[in-house]
């Protein structure tokens, strides 16, 4: 399948259509109301007339108050065929104020994934991450986001034992909400987590119905996987 992708701005939606949410928001520390700025997550897909838009977010905010924030976001897309498509997943992470003595950790972890069909999509995708110290002597702060864009010729949905490792997936991602290894092992086990991921859609695509007429072995009709990432720290 050929992709036209191009990088502009995406805009944030309301509540999800046609999309299928693997498990809740993970937030270690306080409890996160909709309008707090600490942490903070937003999901929004909808898909009409051939076209999609999907955004996700992923923010958290450390400080003196709250030193220790942890938020992930893993969810997922499944859209039919269609002929255009604009994707945005971004994890925010920051930290302020703290001292060396009573350092921060901030950490912010987006896991998107899309299923579409057709040929030539008109694809806007973006993965942004963003983690930055301020003013915030030996504090952690890390973001990362995973975008995994599953292309078949002919639509599939993910069959309910995919679906059920992805919450298994999933399950382990909130887990490192509750580690207290620094952030660079983090990093590396969400790497570990997104590689599951990866491997588990692209076997699952192998199986995704062909093209009528379109024998297997033609490269442009076969189901592609492709993923993003973006980390900061």
């Amino acid at each position: 399948m050929n992709l036209t992708q191009r990088h502009r701005a995406a805009r944030r939606l309301g509540p999800a259509r046609r999309a299928v949410r693997l498990g809740l928001l993970a937030t270690a520390g306080l409890t996160v109301l909709a309008t707090a700025t600490t942490a903070q997550a937003a999901t929004g897909s909808r898909a009409a007339h051939g076209i999609a838009v999907a955004d996700d977010i992923v923010h958290t905010l450390a400080n003196p108050g709250q030193q220790h924030r942890f938020q992930d976001s893993f969810t997922v897309h499944q859209y039919g065929d269609l002929y255009a498509a604009a994707l945005r997943n971004q994890a925010e992470a920051q930290s302020w104020a703290c001292t060396a003595a009573s350092p921060c950790r901030s950490v912010a972890l987006s896991f998107q994934i899309v299923t579409m069909a057709g040929e030539n999509i008109h694809l806007d995708a973006q993965n942004v991450s963003h983690a930055a110290n301020h003013d915030c002597a030996g504090c952690q702060t890390l973001a990362g986001a995973w975008q995994f864009i599953v292309s078949t010729p002919e639509p599939f949905t993910l069959s309910p034992a995919a679906r059920r490792q992805l919450a298994g997936i999933h399950r382990s991602l909130d887990a490192l909400g509750r580690s207290t290894a620094p952030v660079a092992s983090v990093q590396q086990q969400a790497d570990a987590l997104a590689a599951q991921v990866a491997a588990l859609l692209r076997s699952a695509a192998a199986s995704a119905p062909k093209a009528p007429g379109v024998h297997a072995q033609v490269a442009t009709a076969a189901p592609t996987v492709t993923v993003h990432r973006m980390l900061t720290g």
